[in-house]
């Protein structure tokens, strides 16, 4: 399942180009190179560090400058393998193929651009501007851009700051006059928090002010609000509604004939006078309509009957809880909304506290939001924050509880495109196959995060426990040994050392190909204490105990160029093994003695090393029992033999004191005890 971004043939012709261009030996024997051209230059720096973003710009700059189109697309495809949500640049590339009248390859472009970053509005409307004018002529043009302004909504109508993507579908929608689809819009995005929310119901109380509820609701609606509102109304009639007397022909209508409007004035009132009267007070109205025939001026003065207003305010008020709640949601987001200040993609790295606003936001959307919300946040998150691995881990754990093909594509674009040499995501990736029953997928993920990253450690091991896992030992066996043939390091050798041996002994029972192996491990490092501690716990595994083997590992340990604290614990070790399985009561106390030497000598060792740290004279101590000694001797020289057999005397017998005649076995252990207090 190899998955990097592999070379194209366009890439391929470029090196063989570039090969080509190297000249060969000539007659006289003499060989030359051409130089290098600018092109050939600006390709080595992204290829030798694809990371480098600074690098990729100077390409592009540089092959638009020249205007060769198989140059431009040549680079703008190796770029987008790298980067592909800089939507700006999809846009470059598009306007290339459109300076050169390739609208359908332009048409390409932008849908590749939208399949990488389909939340970018930008983007889309671009896009959909190109369509327009692309199929200006075309029978279908309206289907075709609704279709695509469908696509977008669907897209990116969630994400918070997708405002201007609904503004523009709105209103051209309203340019055609489709009003009932322009109410349709309004009610999809009123439900939405969004950043302009209380803009959009004002300019939706305002379409609805502005168009006759009749054009802008569907029949059957029409026709149910228009009876509740008609009963409502026929309740609060009263005579004065009717005028003075309420007689018939006192109402104040149009004159018979005239009750119909002009087509698009339904909702208008009619008051005539004469054609000769040349200006009246309503005509400054600005609500005012003028229509003349030869007989008859007419005013229509615009202004809403009681059953139009009611009819109006009922589809407001419908609408106003849906608000009230997308208001609610508005308040709890808007925080961490005024914390995201860069919500495009950059190579820079981004502040703490915007990565802390990321973490908190996704948190909360994941406690309190719909799948769609948290899927889009994170999608907008990974997009601001595409190199922080972090935040795919994240997302791809919330996804793989809902869709494992959604989250093996996730880990796909984040480990092939954004984080190619990222390991820990690379091995994330490899357990979440594992664990849905595709190990040759895992295997290859693991085997290709160790071209691209060589000399990391865990890799290895997680290729050999994929192996060991599925039963195949004689693979196991081939990868340790490999891996220990190049190993870089000793620690290197000696870590993987241990864990072979430990698999030679637990899974293989092969006692001696892991003794094998810990001690060519030791020829290596002699002085790796791991790797005696585990020849040493070999052998103790061993029945019967072996006396001389286990004596001769700690022997050699000792005798070593260890740290006098390193040996100190296996001197330690020495005197509980003679202690609990010796056979020899003279090793024993050998072994005893030595211990007391080391034990003093680590005394001394932390001694010395407080003066220095003190700033002390580390001999000091030392010359004043030097002093003090040579004061003694003058005043009673004579005395010098008697007083160091007391002293030897005295030290005979806190050291001997558990073995000579007179005193208790056991007693030594507690007044003298071997065992470094810790």
């Amino acid at each position: 399942m190899e998955c990097y971004p592999q070379p194209d043939m366009a890439d391929e012709e470029v090196v063989q180009q570039m090969e080509a261009q190297e000249t060969h030996p000539v007659a006289t024997g003499i060989s030359t190179v051409h130089e290098e051209t600018p092109l050939q230059k600006y390709w080595k720096a992204v290829r030798d560090n694809p990371s480098d973003f600074t690098g990729w710009t100077y390409l592009l700059q540089y092959v638009e400058q020249e205007g060769k189109l198989e140059e431009v697309r040549e680079a703008y495809d190796a770029f987008f393998g790298c980067y592909p949500y800089c939507y700006g640049y999809w846009k470059k590339y598009a306007d290339q193929e459109k300076k050169r009248k390739n609208l359908d390859k332009a048409e390409e472009v932008y849908e590749r651009g939208l399949q990488a970053i389909p939340l970018s509005a930008d983007l889309w409307l671009n896009y959909i501007s190109f369509i327009k004018s692309k199929y200006a002529d075309a029978t279908d043009l309206e289907q075709r851009v609704r279709r695509i302004f469908e696509k977008a909504i669907t897209a990116a109508g969630t994400d918070f700051r997708s405002d201007k993507l609904w503004d523009a579908f709105i209103s051209w929608e309203k340019e055609a006059n489709n009003w009932q689809r322009v109410l349709t819009l309004y009610d999809r995005l009123i439900a939405i928090p969004t950043q302009l929310y209380s803009h959009h119901f004002d300019n939706l109380k305002n379409f609805v002010s502005e168009v006759k509820p009749k054009e802008i609701l569907s029949l059957d609606e029409f026709l149910k609000l228009r009876q509740e509102v008609v009963a409502e109304l026929g309740q609060t009639t009263t005579n004065e509604d009717l005028g003075e007397d309420g007689a018939p022909g006192m109402e104040d209508d149009a004159p018979p004939g005239l009750d119909d409007a002009p087509p698009g004035m339904e909702d208008e009132t009619f008051k005539s006078e004469s054609s000769h009267t040349k200006e009246s007070k309503s005509d400054k109205d600005k609500n005012c309509v003028h229509l003349e025939n030869p007989d008859f001026h007419f005013v229509f003065v615009k202004h809403d009957d009681p059953e139009t207003k009611l009819l109006r305010d009922k589809i407001i008020s419908a609408r106003e809880a849906i608000y009230r709640i997308t208001e609610e949601e508005v308040s709890k987001r808007w925080n961490f909304e005024e914390g995201i200040r860069r919500p495009y993609f950059h190579v820079k790295p981004l502040e703490r506290s915007q990565l802390k606003n990321w973490k908190e936001y996704l948190d909360f959307e994941l406690e309190h939001g719909t799948h769609q919300r948290i899927v889009v946040l994170f999608e907008r998150c990974i997009i601001a924050c595409a190199l922080y691995e972090e935040f795919w881990l994240k997302y791809a754990k919330y996804l793989e509880n809902h869709s494992v093909e959604a989250a093996r594509k996730m880990f796909k674009r984040a480990c092939c495109i954004h984080l190619p040499k990222k390991p820990s995501i690379h091995l994330t990736w490899a357990a979440f196959e594992e664990r849905h029953g595709n190990y040759e997928s895992a295997l290859e993920i693991l085997r290709n995060i160790e071209k691209r990253v060589p000399g990391l450690v865990m890799v290895p091991l997680r290729r050999i426990g994929l192996e060991r896992r599925h039963g195949n030992h004689h693979q196991v066996h081939e990868l340790y040994q490999a891996y220990l043939d190049t190993a870089t390091s000793p620690e290197e050798h000696s870590f993987l050392s241990l864990k072979f041996s430990r698999h030679l002994l637990k899974v293989n029972n092969d006692r001696e190909k892991a003794k094998e192996v810990l001690l060519n491990a030791l020829k290596k490092d002699p002085n790796n204490s791991k790797l005696h501690l585990q020849l040493l716990d070999l052998e103790y595994q061993t029945s019967p105990l072996v006396e001389d083997g286990i004596l001769g590992i700690l022997n050699n340990v000792l005798s070593t160029e260890m740290t006098i604290e390193e040996k100190l614990k296996f001197s330690q070790r020495k005197l509980e093994f003679l202690e609990d399985f010796g056979s020899s009561i003279e090793k024993l106390v050998e072994a005893y003695d030595d211990h007391q030497k080391l034990l003093k000598d680590v005394a001394n060792e932390k001694k010395r090393k407080a003066s220095e740290s003190l700033g002390e004279d580390p001999n000091a101590e030392k010359k004043a029992r030097q002093d003090s000694h040579n004061g003694h001797s003058k005043e009673g020289a004579g005395d010098t033999t008697t007083a160091a057999m007391t002293d030897h005397s005295s030290y005979y017998a806190n050291s001997w004191a558990g073995y000579h005649p007179g005193y208790n076995y056991g007693a030594w252990s507690y007044s003298n005890p071997y065992y470094p207090q810790t």
